[in-house]
């Protein structure tokens, strides 16, 4: 039995006094003093939630920038030579004597540039020329020198006119940098919030310490007046015991108390400090001062601010309108595929007598003289305009059945509707939080002056029951239970006044309204 209560006795001792050597470790590092502002500013510059929703946003700007793409001109250019000697299956081959078919050498380049439209239609320009021997007897000329200059607009009539892969991608890009926005201000507010109330609740504690001080200073001078009575013989010695465990207790809750503190200064650094190791070892000195006025609240305005300006209306209505270019887009493949082509080419034509070729009578043997020249003359006959090729062109595609895009078709409307049925859940969501919001803001108000009345009248009556101790018409006990409500009373003050202050920061996360009001603007 002895060996078990010199046991507990350890025990006690070293949950007090270690605890108080560690916080008397930490007191003595070096301070820092910080308001609220600065822990916020610190926070939004380190936090990693809001760097990943930074660095996510930034992609969502440049994915537009990608998607744009699509309209940037297209350069091809082609380069290519050939030599053929294919048989052929007629008499009139036009090979050499003793050969089973001509021998035909070409050298081709060519570079065209098209360009994709905003109407969902395309324009190519291109150029070539050729160079070609051979050594067939029916060829005019070897070698031979082609040239030729062309346009064509293509433009849908009915699939692809409203909405096409471009179109979509590029809507839908800005769509998500919308959603990425209202993300990255969800997560903006979510850490304002987080570190008002945190800073709050740890001056909080930090006053509950100064509390906590003086109900053992009370206590020490209840003990010291109680021996004087024990001294002078008023009071038998029996009488110490209750103020010394008095004291004891609340030395032991002075000490949590201090741990408290300890753990709301960690649990704000968290969120405010970054990976310094140095940062984490300062001691924190709050400097803001919890008391507060408060402020009449109308719910309807609130509300309807709320529906205005909560970010995650902003990241669902970015979904929505991503699931109605999906919808749309799906409904435009259905569609049969009709385009109007309409194209126009100039050729050019030149070169030298083919040396190999023989007469065949009954056919022009002699070469036209405008057809006489080189690459140049070539080229020079498309300005001329002699030889042109206009084409007007209607091409219909009808896929039958086309289940596929039918089926995507309601994929697609089906993920829109759950879209605008989250968005309405979501609005839900925040009314609900509005309205709590305004009643936790309203009851922790009405708190305040609750909990300030109740610690006057206990000073009052604290003052008193002192008074008559003094003129010995009370007792000890009396006494301390006068100052154990004291500082109930003004324990209940600081967390009536702490409630407020993290109702207020709530209710302005809840209306949207935080970042405004602490006059913080994203770039």
């Amino acid at each position: 039995m002895k060996a078990t209560i010199e046991s507990l006795f350890v025990a006690l001792t070293i949950s007090i006094i270690l605890p108080a050597a560690l916080y008397a470790e930490e007191a003595s590092a070096p301070a820092r003093a910080m308001n609220l502002r600065d822990a916020i500013d610190s926070a939004l510059e380190r936090n990693e939630n809001i760097i990943i929703e930074r660095e996510s946003l930034d992609s969502a700007i440049f994915a537009i920038d990608g998607a744009r793409g699509a309209y940037d001109p297209l350069l091809r250019l082609d380069l290519a030579w050939r030599s053929a000697t294919t048989p052929v299956n007629s008499s009139f081959s036009g090979a050499p004597e003793g050969e089973l078919a001509p021998e035909n050498e070409t050298t081709e380049a060519g570079a065209s540039l098209s360009q994709l439209l905003g109407t969902g239609g395309s324009v190519s320009v291109l150029a070539g020329s050729s160079r070609a021997t051979t050594d067939g007897e029916f060829a005019f000329l070897s070698p031979a020198y082609e040239a030729r200059f062309g346009v064509e607009l293509r433009q849908p009539l009915l699939r692809d006119r409203t909405i096409d892969s471009a179109r979509l991608s590029v809507r839908a890009s800005q769509a998500d940098r919308d959603r990425a926005e209202g993300a990255l201000r969800r997560e903006v507010s979510q850490t304002i919030a987080d570190v008002e109330r945190a800073y709050w609740i740890f001056v909080a504690t930090r006053r509950a310490i100064t509390v906590q001080e003086d109900a053992v200073a009370l206590a020490s001078k209840q003990l010291d007046d109680t021996m004087s009575r024990i001294e002078s013989g008023v009071a038998p010695e029996t009488e110490a015991a209750q103020p010394r465990a008095e004291l004891e207790r609340r030395r032991g809750d002075l000490l949590a108390t201090k741990e408290a503190a300890a753990r709301a200064e960690t649990a704000l650094k968290r969120l405010i400090l970054g990976d310094d190791t140095s940062a984490w070892s300062e001691r924190l000195e709050p400097v803001e001062d919890i008391t507060v006025e408060v402020q009449p609240i109308d719910a309807a305005s609130e509300m309807d601010r709320a529906l205005a300006s909560r970010p995650e209306l902003d990241v669902v209505d970015g979904t929505i309108a991503r699931r109605k270019l999906e919808s749309d887009f799906a409904d435009d493949r259905i569609r049969p595929a009709l385009d109007l082509v309409l194209s126009y080419d100039r050729f050019g034509l030149a070169g030298s007598p083919n040396a190999a070729g023989s007469g065949i009578p009954g056919l022009p043997g002699d070469v036209p003289a405008d057809l006489e020249g080189n690459v140049g003359d070539a080229f020079g006959q498309l300005t001329d305009g002699d030889f042109d090729d206009a084409r007007v062109a209607l091409q219909l595609s009808v896929p039958i059945g086309n289940r596929s895009a039918r089926a995507g078709a309601e994929i697609a409307r089906n993920a829109l509707a759950q879209a605008e049925a989250e968005r309405t859940r979501v609005r839900k969501a925040i009314r609900a939080e509005v309205l709590d919001a305004v009643a936790a803001t309203e009851t922790a108000g009405a708190r305040i002056d609750a909990a300030r009345a109740a610690r006057e009248a206990a000073e009052v009556q604290l003052m008193a029951e002192k008074e008559r101790y003094d003129a010995g018409l009370s007792i000890t006990f009396l006494v301390l239970t006068r100052q154990n409500d004291l500082a109930a009373a003004r324990l209940a003050e600081i967390r009536a006044l702490t409630d407020y202050r993290t109702a207020r920061t709530e209710l302005a996360r809840a209306t949207g309204s935080l970042l405004q009001e602490r006059g913080i603007e994203l770039e």
